[in-house]
């Protein structure tokens, strides 16, 4: 496992400050990109829940402004990313969407956010390892 993904796990575990998954992704990330827990927080605020409003995942949206954030805005990796999300998810990226599919399988709420999470923090690692090689 790799940090980050270990620190998005210490975040989505902490139950007395929520992280919404936006702000799970950004935040693990913080050693690199420079930015403080409550810089990262705020950056992500809006983005939890779809964007508040059933949208695009939180995971998704956190994790593009990550790669942003790192400078890494080429097409084909941002294309890539998106392409990870909708060949493991049906096609889908919408909060509201993923949680009704998620919820028609039997599971449960948080267990699916922080794989969202888990797996936008994956896919970020394995950008950065591919272009350390």
């Amino acid at each position: 496992m790799g940090k980050y993904l270990e620190k998005a796990k210490e975040l989505r575990a902490i139950t007395d400050v929520h992280y919404n998954c936006a702000q799970s992704v950004i935040c693990a990330f913080e050693e690199l990109t420079g930015l403080d827990d409550a810089t990262s927080r705020k950056i992500g605020a809006n983005f939890g829940s779809g964007m508040k409003r059933g949208g695009t995942c939180g995971a998704i949206t956190g994790g593009l402004m990550t790669l942003g954030l790192l400078g890494i805005e080429d097409g084909p990796t941002i294309a890539a990313f998106h392409k990870a999300f909708l060949d493991h998810h049906q096609n889908c990226l919408d909060c509201a969407d993923l949680l009704r599919m998620n919820q028609a399988n039997g599971g449960e709420k948080k267990p699916h956010c922080d794989g969202m999470v888990f797996e936008a923090v994956q896919l970020i690692e394995d950008i950065l390892d591919k272009r350390n090689k």
